[in-house]
C-alpha cells in the first residue's frame, strides 16, 4: 500500500528525535510547512547523510567502539563474579584431532584467560597422529589444574571423541569449543551472568563472528532470539552453544552415526525434552570460529557430509515427534516440507477491491490458473465499485463455483471488509489477498497451508516481490521506521538476505497481510483485524502481535513466492484526510505496542532499525559489557 511508504518517511527519525513524542511533533510541523513532499525529501536526506557518515557496515570500526572492553569494564565484571551467589562450574569440552599446534595452543590460552575462573577445560585427544600434539596438551595440563585430558587409544572421530571429553565434566553447564576456535576473555562470564539470571533455562546460545588467518574478525552474525522454525531451516545454536548437564545426561550425549552436524542433533534431542522458553540467548559475540579449508566456517561445501548428515538428524527428529514432514538440503540451508492431510481443508481467499479490474483479473487469473492446491473458495469483496467494466467482471466471476463476491458499499476500513468476509467464510483456514497479488510459484498456498496446520503456528506470510524482481516483503522487522520495516527489502531476487533469512522458513514477529494463511479459529481467537484504531494501516502488524500474545508464533516461507504490485492503483500522494489517518494510527501502535516494538525477539538488537537491510546498529541496542553488572 501507498500508505505503508510514509512510514519510512516518517519513521526513520523517532531514534534521532529523542523518542516518539518528539518525532511526532517534529513530522508535523515539517508537514504543515512543506506537505507531504517535503516531509518526505526531509528525512531521504537525513538518512543519505546517515548513511555517508555512519559507515554502518565497517565491522572493524563496530568492534572497536562496541565489542572491546577496557580496564574499568574487567573491574566490574571482577566485582560481579566476586558477588554472584552461586558460581556455576562451566565444564569447556574440546575435542581434539590433529589441529595445528599454534591454533590448538590460542584455544586453549582463550580458555586460560577467561574473566571467569570457574571452568574446567576437558580434552579429548582422538589419537593424533602429529607428535606435537600430545606432549602440548601434557604441558598445558601441567600447567593448570582446571585442564583434564584424555587420551583415547583408537580414533572414534568427532562424536565418540567428544562423548569422551564429556566423561571428565564436573560442572551442572557445558560449554562446546573447536580445537581451532577462540572465546572472548569475557565470554564465560557472560554465559555465567545469563546462568544465574535464568535459573530456568537449559540450554544458552550466543553470537558469533569469523577469524581469518590473520586473526582478522568478520562476517558476525547477530542472531535472533530462539526461533524454532529458523533452526529447523539453519543451526544457528552453534556457536557459542552452553548446555545443562543434566539435559545431555537425559539424551545420551553426542550420537555416533551424525558426525559432522553432531552438535545440530544434538541440540534438536535436547529441544524435544524442553520447552522453547528455557532456550536463552545472549546478544554477543562469544565466538571466534576460525575460518580455514577444512572448516565448516568456510561454507557447507567444505564438509558435505555435514550437510547430509544435518539433512538426516532433521528428518529423525520430526520422526520422533510423529511430524509428518521431509527435510531436504538447499545448499544455505534445509527446506522442511509439511505434508497435506489425504483431505485438504477448505481455504477462503479473501480479496477486498474498489474497481481496479486489471489488477483483479490478473490477480485472479494467476490464482486459478496456476494455484496447485485444489480445495479453495475466492471471495471478492467489492467496496463501492462504480467502474462499469469491473461490475461486469465481478458479475461473470460467478460462473466460477468457486467464486464469490460480496457487495459491501460502507466507507474503505481495510480491517472491517476482510472482518465481514472471513464472518462468511466457508473454509477451516482464511487466507488475506491484495487485488494487487500476483502468484509465481505454483505450490504457493500448498506451502502455506502445510505451514499453518502446524502446531502452534498462527499466521504464515509469503515472499512478495515487486514487479521489477526486488523484495517487497521477506518478514516484518519490528521497531523499524518507528513501528515496523520489511526485512531485506529490495533485496534483488532471488534475495537471500542476512544470513539467509530471506531464503530460509523462520519466524517472525509478523507478516503483512498482502498474502496471509492463518486458520479461521485463531482469527476469531484473537478478533480479527483491529477496524476500530487501525482501518488503513498497521493492521496487519497490531493482529499478528496478538496472535503472538495469544501463544502462537507467526511463520514466514520463501516458498511462496507472489509479485505483489504495491502502489499501482494510487497516485504520488496521499489525501490529507489519510495523512492525518496515518499519523492517529502510529500513535496508536506506539501507545498499544511500544515497548514490545522496542525489541524485536526475531531480530538482533546488534542490527539498524534505521533500514530494513540487516545493517550494523550504531550503537547496537545492548548495555555496554560491565554496565550489565546493576542489573543482573
Amino acid at each position: 500500500m501507498r500508505i505503508r511508504h510514509l512510514t519510512g518517511v516518517v519513521g526513520r527519525a523517532v531514534r534521532a528525535s529523542g523518542g516518539f513524542k518528539p518525532m511526532i511533533r517534529k513530522v508535523v510541523s515539517l508537514y504543515r510547512r512543506e506537505g507531504f513532499s517535503g516531509l518526505r525529501n526531509g528525512f531521504r536526506q537525513r538518512r543519505d547523510l546517515s548513511q555517508e557518515s555512519a559507515k554502518r557496515n565497517d565491522y572493524d570500526e563496530w568492534i572497536e567502539r562496541y565489542d572491546c572492553i577496557d580496564d574499568e569494564q574487567r573491574a566490574a565484571i571482577q566485582k560481579r563474579i566476586a558477588v554472584m551467589p552461586d558460581r556455576p562450574l562451566i565444564s569447556v569440552v574440546m575435542p581434539t584431532y590433529n589441529p595445528k599446534p599454534e591454533w590448538l595452543k590460542e584455544a586453549i590460552e582463550s580458555i586460560r584467560n577467561q574473566l571467569y575462573p570457574n571452568w574446567e577445560l576437558c580434552i579429548a585427544d582422538d589419537l593424533s597422529t602429529d607428535p606435537a600434539i600430545r606432549p602440548l596438551l601434557e604441558q598445558m595440563s601441567s600447567e593448570d589444574s582446571r585442564i583434564k585430558v584424555i587420551f583415547r587409544e583408537q580414533n572414534g572421530h568427532i562424536s565418540a571423541a567428544s562423548n569422551s571429553a564429556l566423561q571428565l565434566a564436573t560442572g551442572d553447564w557445558v560449554a562446546l569449543l573447536d580445537h581451532d576456535d577462540l572465546l572472548p576473555e569475557h565470554a564465560l562470564y557472560c554465559v555465567a551472568n545469563a546462568i544465574v539470571a535464568n535459573p530456568s533455562a537449559r540450554l544458552i546460545y550466543s553470537d558469533e563472528d569469523k577469524m581469518d588467518a590473520a586473526g582478522r574478525r568478520h562476517d558476525p552474525y547477530f542472531k535472533c532470539d530462539w526461533n524454532r522454525d529458523l533452526f529447523y531451516s539453519q543451526n544457528f545454536f552453534s556457536h557459542l552453544g552452553v548446555y545443562h548437564k543434566a539435559l545431555l545426561d537425559t539424551v545420551g550425549g553426542f550420537r555416533i552415526g551424525i558426525e559432522g552436524s553432531q552438535d545440530y542433533d544434538l541440540v534438536l534431542r535436547c529441544i524435544e525434552h524442553i520447552d522453547d522458553d528455557a532456550i536463552h540467548h545472549i546478544p554477543r559475540v562469544l565466538y571466534h570460529w576460525r575460518v580455514h579449508a577444512e572448516s565448516t566456517a568456510g561454507g557447507a561445501d567444505a564438509k558435505p557430509y555435514a550437510a547430509l548428515a544435518g539433512e538426516r538428524a532433521l528428518n529423525e527428529h520430526f520422526a520422533r515427534r510423529g511430524v509428518a514432514a521431509s527435510v531436504e538440503w538447499i545448499t544455505r540451508g534445509y527446506h522442511a516440507h509439511y505434508s497435506l492431510p489425504a483431505t485438504l481443508p477448505l481455504v477462503s481467499l479473501i480479496i477486498p477491491t474498489r474497481n481496479a479490474l486489471k489488477l483483479m483479473r490478473q490477480c485472479i487469473d494467476s490464482i486459478v490458473g496456476k494455484t496447485t492446491y485444489s480445495n479453495y473458495e475466492i471471495i471478492v469483496v467489492d467496496n463501492g465499485s462504480d467502474d462499469p467494466e469491473a461490475l461486469r467482471y465481478f458479475e461473470s466471476l460467478g460462473e466460477d463455483a468457486r467464486i464469490r463476491v460480496l457487495r459491501d458499499d460502507s466507507p474503505f476500513n481495510y480491517s472491517a471488509l476482510n472482518n465481514s468476509a472471513v464472518a462468511q467464510a466457508r473454509g477451516e483456514l482464511v487466507a488475506l489477498i491484495n487485488n494487487d497479488i500476483e502468484v509465481i510459484s505454483p505450490d504457493w498456498l500448498s506451502e502455506m497451508v502445510s505451514l499453518a496446520l502446524q502446531p502452534g503456528v498462527g499466521a504464515v506470510g509469503a515472499k512478495l516481490y515487486y514487479p521489477n524482481d526486488t523484495l517487497q516483503h521477506g518478514g516484518v522487522v519490528l521497531g523499524i521506521a518507528g513501528v515496523a520495516g520489511h526485512a531485506n527489502k529490495h533485496a534483488q531476487r532471488p534475495a537471500y538476505g542476512y544470513f539467509g533469512r530471506t531464503c530460509l522458513i523462520g519466524s517472525y514477529s509478523a507478516v503483512t497481510a498482502a498474502c496471509l494463511v492463518i486458520r479461521k479459529s485463531i482469527y476469531q481467537e484473537v478478533g480479527g483485524l483491529n477496524e476500530k484504531d487501525l482501518t488503513i494501516a498497521f493492521n496487519d502488524i497490531d493482529f499478528c502481535l496478538r496472535i503472538r500474545e495469544a501463544g502462537y508464533r507467526n511463520v514466514w516461507t520463501p516458498y511462496a513466492e507472489l509479485y505483489h504490485h504495491e502502489s499501482a492503483t494510487r497516485g504520488d500522494e496521499i489525501n490529507p484526510q489519510r495523512r492525518v489517518q496515518f499519523l492517529t494510527e502510529i500513535a496508536y501502535m506506539q501507545q498499544r505496542w511500544g515497548e514490545v516494538l522496542s525489541r524485536d525477539p526475531a531480530y538482533s538488537p546488534n542490527l539498524t532499525l534505521d533500514y530494513e537491510d540487516f545493517s550494523l546498529a550504531w550503537p547496537p541496542r545492548v548495555e555496554a559489557l560491565g554496565r550489565d553488572v546493576a542489573s543482573s
